[in-house]
């Protein structure tokens, strides 16, 4: 087995490189092509915001090894950390000089715990994120419709899903949300236990408001109303989210009558002074007014907030909550990294499993060919001196002795990880026992 993973992330590249680096939907296969047609490999490339990766593999069996002028076996045709990097210089009309300081180079079982540390969020900006599982399944998906998958990278990326799935279920690493608008839908979720009576309030139109409207939507409530100094926004924003836009003059009035406020206007000054908020409490009946200002400059007076009839959290205060979850999340990378450690070794010992049983079977039933010829031999000669428990015991010391004899390299042998460019325990059993035939 060769395997590499070579690419950029976040952690050591800035946005501007990466985003030269990036390859669109539209590139990839063509990339797939020309990577796996020039360097006779398996090939899937992750492309995201914050990393582009690319992951090579071959299967190598004796035959595709040759012995050099100095002896050492050579690849026919290995995979070249260099190679690819020009790869990833060409495709993208790049000079390799520009982009080769800020690709690292994983291989062999590096690789592979570097991919599962990536599908499980542990290599992630937000540490526990689900969405780079899904973004990994994408690129295995699409690589298998491209045709540059075999069967190292099939059992690599579907390994992969099964560490993301794991370390998700058995640690709380993604517990909680950790963006600013699921933070303020979890509070409201603690405010209220229900929400198909609630009406939820929208103040302008920003983008992070939209973000946050999109989960406050799955709450199911009953009115949405959507309020601007601009008709024509409040309209288009109620009409994305199945609202209803309100006029910005009865502002006060829409207050009156809310559950959930969120605001996010972008202007200038506080839309809601104290005096004027104090006007509209007073006529409120209902319960508590949930109040999500996130707009920079706040829009709502912090001094209306008295935790009991009106609950105001702005967007110090909702980062706050997110850097607890995050927090949070950090006491479990621990176990999770080893979950990470212990799939890296049963895949790698499956795959040495997978790729070197024929020639153990092989071994195997040479061995118990010579030890039943060498019992068979030897009861001959001893027939009419045994009895049947004799036989017994004869038979079965010799298949002790041969488990025993063939215990040490088997284990050695499944437990290999294949170094690119050596030769291997498989090459010396073949050449020792004669195995080739």
């Amino acid at each position: 087995m060769i395997l590499l993973a070579i690419g950029c992330s976040y952690k050591t590249t800035p946005v501007e490189i990466r985003e030269r680096l990036a390859f669109k939907d539209e590139q990839l296969s063509r990339a797939h092509t020309e990577l796996s047609v020039g360097f006779d490999c398996e090939v899937v490339i992750l492309s995201t915001c914050n990393r582009v990766e690319l992951y090579a593999g071959c299967v190598l069996d004796a035959e595709d090894y040759g012995a050099t002028q100095e002896g050492e076996a050579s690849p026919r045709r290995s995979l070249d950390a260099e190679a690819i990097a020009e790869f990833f210089a060409d495709f993208h009309h790049l000079p390799l000089a520009s982009i080769r300081p800020y690709l690292y180079v994983h291989r062999q079982a590096e690789a592979v715990h570097h991919l599962f540390r990536v599908a499980a969020g542990l290599d992630s900006m937000i540490v526990g994120e689900g969405q780079i599982a899904g973004q990994v399944k994408r690129a295995y998906e699409h690589a298998v419709c491209d045709h540059s998958v075999g069967p190292l990278l099939h059992a690599l990326f579907r390994h992969a899903r099964r560490v993301a799935r794991r370390v998700r279920t058995e640690t709380g690493i993604a517990q909680g949300h950790v963006s600013v608008s699921s933070a303020a839908v979890d509070y409201v979720k603690q405010v209220f236990d229900h929400f198909d009576d609630k009406t939820i309030l929208v103040i302008g139109a920003g983008k992070m408001g939209e973000l946050t409207l999109k989960h406050l939507r799955q709450l199911k409530p009953r009115h949405i109303w959507v309020t601007n100094r601009s008709l024509e926004k409040a309209e288009a924003v109620a009409k994305d989210c199945g609202g209803e836009a309100m006029p910005w003059q009865r502002l006060d009035e829409l207050l009156v009558r809310a559950d959930i406020v969120l605001s996010t206007t972008g202007a200038p000054e506080p839309i809601m002074t104290r005096p004027r908020y104090e006007q509209i409490v007073a006529r409120r009946t209902g319960g508590p007014l949930v109040i999500l200002d996130i707009a920079v400059p706040r829009d709502f007076d912090p001094c209306i907030h008295d935790g009991d009839r009106t609950c105001l959290f702005n967007i110090d205060d909702l980062k706050r909550i997110r850097e607890a979850t995050l927090a949070d999340r950090l006491k479990h990378v621990e176990p999770a990294e080893a979950i990470v450690h212990q799939e890296t070794k049963a895949f790698l010992k499956d795959w040495a499993r997978r790729r070197h049983g024929p020639v153990i079977a092989r071994l195997t039933q040479d061995f118990e060919s010579k030890r039943r010829e060498i019992v068979q031999e030897l009861l001959r000669k001893l027939n009419g001196r045994l009895t049947d428990a004799d036989r017994r015991h004869i038979e079965g010391a010799f298949r002790l002795l041969l488990n025993r004899l063939l215990h040490g390299p088997i284990t050695a042998l499944t437990e290999e990880t294949h170094s690119e460019g050596r030769h291997t325990l498989l090459d010396a059993l073949r050449k020792l026992f004669h195995l080739y035939e």
